[in-house]
């Protein structure tokens, strides 16, 4: 499997999302995830705040460099947040930032060529 396929993974009751990374990543993927765990508190409050400008940014950077580490997921919600800030859409964002929030209480990371 190439390092960027996501499989999907049940058992005990609980799914996970096996995530295949380049080894090469491995001492950076943690403070990469650490720091979109951030940015779901972020776009929460942003949310909150009417805050679109915020949202939009997020959204792209996320867009951005999501695919970058190997986590095309976190790239399509990123790109999901831009769009759905520019639009103003409430609705999209706050279901995108859940998406991201399950994402990463979900990601189970191997590290692999």
């Amino acid at each position: 499997m190439p390092p960027t396929d996501m499989t999907p993974q049940s058992g005990g009751g609980t799914d996970k999302v096996i995530v295949y990374i380049d080894p090469d990543l491995e001492t950076i993927v943690p403070g990469f995830l650490e720091n979109r765990r951030k940015d779901a508190a972020a776009l929460d409050t942003a949310l909150r705040g009417n805050d679109w400008k915020t949202l939009r940014l997020l959204g792209h950077r996320m867009k951005g460099d999501g695919g970058g580490y190997g986590f095309q997921e976190i790239s399509r919600i990123g790109e999901a947040l831009e769009q759905a800030a520019m639009r103003e859409d409430r609705a999209v964002v706050h279901s995108q930032t859940t998406a991201l929030a399950n994402f990463l209480a979900k990601v189970e990371i191997v590290y692999r060529s």
